[in-house]
């Protein structure tokens, strides 16, 4: 198994590159961000690989950081994310991203990538809540919003945000921070401060 190819970035194109070690040239797909952030070639790159074995062929995935190759790694988990998909889902969202999206049952930011839609998203939401605690950045103290029952100022604020265009994964963190700030916000005092910073 290929844990990590470090070579010249021979070539970049499409969903993929290839990454010259000794003269053996490695396909290796990977996100449009880890690709994004390759040396132009022929530099030198160092790639975190995640080997998959076929019965037809063996696939290498490449990641720029640990953190994306380990929510790789959980995406695939989910029934009907394939490689290809969890790769767009990477594209899509950073990984940091992707932890505000589940814990804010934000299925807008997941149906952005190529392959997924409102079913596969709800799936994703629903197998993977409980297991971000464990991924980068979950550490276990992010607390999910919109799953509280009855009205409140934080969900109808994020209802309102989400009407004007901005994504939960994007409001969410902004109006936490203002209602933490503001103990006795109204909701309109909550919309407003919330939109002026994320207005910046």
């Amino acid at each position: 198994m290929i844990g990590q190819l470090t070579g010249l970035v021979g070539q970049i194109e499409g969903e993929r590159c290839i990454v010259d070690v000794n003269g053996v040239g490695y396909v290796v797909s990977a996100s449009t961000r880890t690709l994004g952030a390759l040396p132009q070639p022929p530099s030198v790159a160092r790639v975190l690989i995640e080997t998959i074995v076929r019965e037809d062929a063996i696939q290498l995935f490449g990641f720029a950081t640990t953190d994306e190759r380990d929510w790789f790694r959980l995406l695939t988990t989910v029934q009907g994310v394939g490689a290809k998909v969890a790769l767009a889902i990477l594209s899509a969202n950073s990984p940091g991203e992707i932890l505000l999206a589940i814990n804010a049952g934000d299925k807008g930011s997941l149906t952005r990538a190529a392959g997924v839609g409102p079913r596969l998203a709800d799936r994703i939401l629903s197998e993977l809540r409980n297991k971000v605690a464990k991924m980068p950045g979950g550490g276990g103290t992010v607390s999910a919003p919109g799953i509280v029952s009855g009205p409140s100022v934080e969900n109808d604020a994020l209802l309102a945000l989400a009407g004007l265009g901005f994504r939960r994964a994007e409001a969410w963190p902004v109006l936490s921070r203002v209602l933490a700030e503001n103990e006795n916000a109204t909701l309109d005092l909550a919309i407003r401060l919330s939109l002026k910073d994320l207005a910046r």
